[in-house]
């Protein structure tokens, strides 16, 4: 395994466990299982207390998983098993086990604390969540590259676009262009709608023409697990005094946020310099929040908001997209 997870998971051991009260993690979500492994398998789960690190993979995984994991975590061929970790707890004396609350669903957490009675469990609250949001070098990196290939992917379509082309069309080539210059996949359903339908934040795209005016499309590639997310608009025809309008009130919104963000800045106040742009002149037309960290899931537990508390600040090693919009 490689430096920079292990140090996720010394710290998890060592800060995250001290902090919640709690004598190990039970880890169930895919994200979470990729963020303390670097190894992909949906269906993984993770026991890791303060002495050792357990991994549960079926056998469809085994193989793969013991080879990667093997020299750092004691790897069972099982999904996850509550015999073993029932022996765990006995083993090492553990009273207290923090989960996902999140992530873990219902039926799960039932049979988990059914079979482990004498064990107190806690919510992490985000605790991973949390650490997370402040991405190492390497993730950086990750991120960056998957934005080069979306970046790729928009100067592709700028000469591929004609009005023939449906929207679907338009979301294939996007997507077409990130996977065969290196994405893994998409980072989400890929957004391409044009015309009345421009101004949907998640719009639909279909199988009609382009039509005249606005085209919008939001897209990303996904690499090594970390996500991309850009939004562009483009013009289809001749743009007029409004629409010119329009555009540049979002420019401005979205500029003068990335001019200003660092570290310290309030995610409310980033929230509040976008939204007094646009709502000057087009009152109550930004429905949505400014932005959102994204690194393993295309929408983080950060978001720069104007709900967000007034202590939550950005910090170093934070990823956000800034993405206003009428």
């Amino acid at each position: 395994m490689e430096p920079y997870v292990l140090e996720r998971v010394r710290f998890l051991q060592s800060n995250a466990l001290t902090k919640l009260n709690a004598d190990a993690m039970l880890i169930t979500s895919a994200t979470s299982h990729r963020y303390f492994t670097d190894f992909n398998n949906g269906d993984g789960a993770l026991f890791i207390t303060k002495k050792q690190k357990y991994a549960f993979e079926d056998s469809r995984y085994f193989e793969e998983a013991n080879k990667i994991l093997g020299n750092e975590y004691v790897v069972f061929e099982s999904p996850l098993n509550l015999e073993k970790i029932e022996e765990i707890v006995q083993k090492e004396n553990i009273k207290v086990i923090a989960f996902e609350g999140r992530e873990m669903p219902c039926r799960m957490y039932g049979k988990i604390t059914q079979k482990l009675s004498a064990v107190t469990f806690v919510d992490e609250l985000d605790t991973v969540a949390e650490m997370r949001n402040i991405k190492d070098p390497v993730e950086i990196e990750r991120i960056a590259i998957a934005q080069e290939i979306t970046d790729g992917a928009f100067v592709h379509i700028l000469k591929t676009l004609t009005p023939a082309m449906t929207e679907n069309d338009v979301a294939a080539e996007l997507e077409y262009y990130m996977r065969k210059h290196g994405a893994e996949d998409k980072s989400f359903d890929t957004i391409a709608v044009s015309g009345a339908k421009s101004s949907l934040p998640h719009g639909v795209p279909s199988d009609t023409k382009i039509k005249k005016g606005f085209l919008t499309m939001d897209f990303g590639a996904l690499y090594k697990g970390y996500h991309a997310d850009m939004t562009r608009t483009v013009c289809i025809g001749k743009a007029d005094d409004e629409m010119k309008k329009l555009y540049n009130t979002v420019l401005k919104a979205q500029t003068e946020v990335l001019d200003m963000l660092r570290d310290g800045v309030p995610c409310a106040k980033a929230d509040k310099v976008a939204r007094d742009i646009i709502e000057k002149d087009y009152p109550a037309c930004f429905k949505h929040s400014l932005g959102h960290g994204l690194g393993l899931e295309i929408h983080e537990h950060l978001s720069l908001s104007k709900y967000s508390p007034e202590d939550k600040i950005l910090v170093p090693g934070n990823v956000v997209s800034v993405e206003p919009g009428i």
